[in-house]
């Protein structure tokens, strides 16, 4: 043991990551680029997280990924895609050709739903006459709500007032028509501030839109977690705009290209990544950061942590010592509702996605479009209403060996239902709901599945707690209403501080969750540690 901590770490950093999924890569690689000496821990063996991929017989099956918002086109270029190849990483994107296919077997509804908001308003005009003009408005208002967005980003940089003044002379200097641009600015920022507080659904309800125009709109609210009576408007109409405005995509060798493209920047730009490394304390002394202390004993020195965490595990279990918790800090984190984890079943089929009929890369599956209900579902030990369902090889048409396919249908799952799960009924309590995912599908879809089945793995909130320590096998970090929205996390973000040193990047970030927000998320808690450091980023 002596001589592997000898061969493994220096005694001290500059800044110690702490988690290699998607929060922590995106950290270490800005610092990275920086010059900061960097230190990234990960108690697994690869890179990655919940962005991974596992093989069952000739198959290869990505852990999570669907697809990945906010990347775009090289000419139309989303933040994730501006990020990491300033950063010099190489993805070989692939681009999703439509945005899903949503199928209501109660509704009689079946719609593929292109990208583009033009696009978008029609197919809904088509499935739900008359709907134009309300759909028009309320895509405008989610334009301005993203627009506004980027706004006080922008402001949150530009915070001295120097600097904003030198900004705006630019600005003025710059513009064809600065008088017209001032106009727009404060129009999205005042219709910011009038949704802010509210969700989707009383949004909708204000602009009139259509039971049924709703259930077509509706289907990525699951990317989010919540249901729409209680979801913040303000994350679903700037993701709503991303993925119609960017489109949506995947690396061509899924979430394992995207994760091993950033650990070799990494490595190559001077950080250090060491593996089967679990942080088992997060050492602070007069309420700033001194270290970490390792599962091999090593003790490292920093004076600049992020931590790819729960924030919930960080303040109730790994500072050191107790009490240099704030009591604040226990009080906040503890208030906040973990969100969703989930169920996959992974299945390598022995024939092709046009022999089966699926024509689609994405399927949303349900009885209804009824969030709430649907909601709800997931806190009873049964199968769930909805499933959210890929077929790669309509994207990536070599992932699997020839003549076969892979799909693979999620659903959402409550943490906490799944806790009365006991060890002797794990086995037959998964692959009962299993079944009747399988079964959905082939209901909703017409293919015949089960008799294709080579390689089948079903994944639950227990496999996902056991291979990435994420409390109870949480997917979803923190609820996202509109109390503990983006907005609100901005607003309170440098109240949340508690420990000098200390940042938290990833999903349970102010940014929210997801592939994208995750990784950006990282990247933003490593501009504000360079901050610190007086590193100018």
């Amino acid at each position: 043991m002596a001589g592997r901590r000898k061969a493994i770490l220096d005694p001290s950093y500059e800044a110690v990551v702490v988690g290699a999924g998607n929060g922590g890569l995106g950290a270490a690689l800005q610092l990275a680029l920086k010059g900061v000496k960097t230190l990234l821990l990960e108690q697994h063996n690869v890179p990655g997280g919940f962005a991974t991929s596992f093989v069952r017989g000739r198959f290869e099956f990505d852990a999570s990924l669907h697809e990945l918002a906010d990347v775009g086109s090289a000419d139309n270029a989303g933040s994730l895609r501006v990020f990491l190849d300033e950063a010099g990483t190489d993805i070989d994107w692939v681009a999703i050709p439509e945005a899903y296919r949503v199928i209501l077997t109660d509704e009689n509804l079946n719609v593929r739903v292109p990208f583009g908001i033009e696009e978008l308003i029609d197919t809904i005009e088509s499935e739900v006459p008359g709907s134009r003009k309300a759909m028009t408005k309320y895509m405008e208002l989610c334009k301005d709500v993203n627009g506004a967005l980027g706004i006080l980003g922008g402001i949150a940089d530009s915070a001295k007032p120097d600097r904003m003044i030198s900004d705006f002379m630019s600005f003025v200097r710059d513009s064809d028509n600065p008088i017209e641009e001032i106009a727009s600015i404060v129009r999205k920022l005042m219709n910011l501030l009038r949704v802010i507080s509210k969700t989707v659904d009383q949004v909708s309800d204000e602009y009139k839109l259509p039971d049924r125009a709703r259930a077509i709109l509706y289907p990525y609210w699951c990317y989010l977690g919540l249901p729409m009576s209680r979801l913040s408007f303000t994350s679903w109409g700037a993701m709503l705009i991303s993925y119609m405005t960017k489109g949506a995509y995947v690396p061509r060798m899924r979430s394992q290209e995207l994760t091993m493209a950033m650990e070799s920047r990494i490595r190559e730009l001077g950080g250090r990544i060491e593996y089967n490394t679990r942080v088992e304390e997060i050492l602070v002394e007069r309420g700033k950061v001194t270290g970490v202390r390792t599962s091999q004993g090593d003790e490292i020195r920093t004076s600049q942590i992020i931590a790819n965490v729960s924030p919930t595990l960080v303040y109730n279990d790994l500072i050191s010592p107790k009490t240099e918790v704030p009591k604040i800090a226990l009080k906040n984190v503890n208030a906040r509702k973990h969100a969703s984890s989930c169920i996959v079943v992974y299945m390598g089929l022995d024939t092709t996605l046009d022999e089966l009929g699926l024509t689609d890369y994405g399927y949303f599956i349900s009885k209804n479009m009824d969030t709430d209900e649907i909601y709800d579902s997931t806190y009873v030990l049964d199968v769930p209403i909805m499933q959210a369902t890929t077929c790669l090889n309509n994207v990536i048409p070599d992932c699997s060996p020839p003549g076969t396919s892979i799909v693979s249908i999620t659903t959402l799952f409550s943490m906490d239902s799944w806790s009365d799960v006991t060890p002797k009924d794990y086995f037959k309590v998964k692959n009962r709901i299993a079944n009747g995912l399988i079964d959905q599908l082939e209901n909703g879809t017409g293919a015949n599945i089960r008799d294709h089945i080579e390689e089948i793995e079903v994944a639950t909130p227990a496999t996902f707690a056991r291979y990435t320590r994420s409390y109870k096998g949480v997917v979803y970090g923190y609820e996202l209403d509109p109390w503990d929205g983006v907005i609100a996390r901005v607003v309170t973000k440098e109240d949340e501080k508690y420990i000098k040193g200390l940042e938290i990047g990833g999903g349970f970030s102010f940014m929210g969750h997801g592939y994208n927000v995750s990784l950006l998320s990282g990247r933003a808690a490593a501009l504000s540690t360079l901050k610190e450091m007086g590193v100018k980023s």
